[in-house]
């Protein structure tokens, strides 16, 4: 199976990137609104599953896939060390906080709601849970990941954290 995917990624990374996204950001949503939230099939919102899936197959599937591809080619230092923390405070500092605003905004707009709004309610502690989970896991991923299989890795970890994005993002998170 992986080689299968390998021979994907290489073949068209972009487009197995959000492939990939897309499935896991919306199975984060339906893991939110079944596993956590309980709503049962009945009470499921589709919409908001279809608005996770889009998002993670038209944005961040693309944007990932560009944005470690200029981390490994133009973050490299004397040490493999002081690279992969160059890439974590990269990562952390411009590509995390740009993709929770993008996330934020195009959810609001979506949703009909006002995206300044949804930012100033929402961005802080999302850049907080943010700051808790990702440096470790991409510190992990730079280090030890061969770079085309590093946004499968955010992929999958992110089944969970879009899961909990998603919560947040409807208000729903305690």
């Amino acid at each position: 199976m992986l080689r299968w995917y390998q021979s994907k990624l290489a073949k068209k990374p972009i487009l197995t990137a959000s492939i990939t996204s897309a499935i896991l950001f919306g199975s984060g949503d339906a893991l939110a609104q079944q596993a956590v939230d309980r709503r049962g099939l009945e009470k499921h919102d589709f919409a908001r599953t279809g608005r996770m899936a889009l998002y993670g197959g038209a944005v961040f599937g693309p944007v990932a896939t560009t944005w470690y591809g200029i981390l490994q080619r133009h973050v490299v230092l004397k040490s493999a060390t002081a690279t992969t923390i160059a890439r974590v405070a990269a990562d952390q500092a411009v590509f995390a906080p740009t993709q929770l605003t993008v996330f934020l905004s195009s959810m609001a707009i979506m949703e009909g709601s006002d995206p300044v709004e949804k930012w100033r309610s929402a961005f802080a502690p999302a850049y907080q849970a943010n700051l808790m989970v990702w440096p470790f896991v991409q510190g992990a991923n730079f280090a030890l990941v061969p770079p085309e299989l590093r946004v499968l890795v955010v992929n999958v970890v992110s089944l969970g954290w879009n899961c909990l994005l998603s919560m947040m993002n409807s208000g729903e998170e305690n």
